[in-house]
């Protein structure tokens, strides 16, 4: 009689763990997909955020100035001029800098009107850059032959 009873507690832990095994195989198999997902969104927030942090080192965030600035702040018309000058921008380029047409520009250097409060804060913001922030911003590539190897010959001489 003992072993007929051992074997039916081995007969019902074997059928017991078969079907605890099939209800929870669904599940078990959602928690993998899971992590998968999560594993994949990770990697996706860490590329992202280093492609957040490239284009924001390249462009920095133009920050208005406050009122008081803007209130207090000097606006000449030779000081466009000697500024894009000092730049090498043409009319047109140092407009599409501020955010304005090189018509505005060339009416702001020869004094015939003055920026608007929007365009003054957008003026007071780029007034500070150099040049070679200047070509970055507007995507422009430096002088030529400046970050440029030499060519090598194709044949040596004789």
């Amino acid at each position: 009689m003992a072993n007929l009873m051992s074997v039916l507690n081995e007969k019902i832990a074997r059928i017991a763990r078969r079907e605890i095994k099939a209800k929870t195989k669904g599940t078990k198999n959602a928690a993998t997909r899971y992590r998968h997902d999560i594993a994949d969104l990770k990697r996706q927030v860490a590329v992202l955020t280093q492609r957040l942090a490239m284009v924001e080192k390249r462009q920095p965030l133009e920050a208005a100035p406050p009122p008081e600035v803007l209130e207090n702040a000097r606006f000449r018309a030779d000081s466009v001029k000697s500024h894009r000058a000092k730049l090498g921008l043409s009319a047109a380029a140092y407009g599409k800098l501020v955010g304005v047409s090189s018509l505005t520009v060339y009416k702001w250097e020869a004094g015939k009107s003055r920026p608007r409060k929007t365009q003054l804060s957008k003026f007071l913001a780029v007034r500070g850059i150099g040049k070679r922030e200047t070509l970055q911003r507007l995507g422009i590539a430096g002088p030529k032959g400046a970050n440029e190897a030499p060519a090598a010959r194709s044949r040596p001489r004789d």
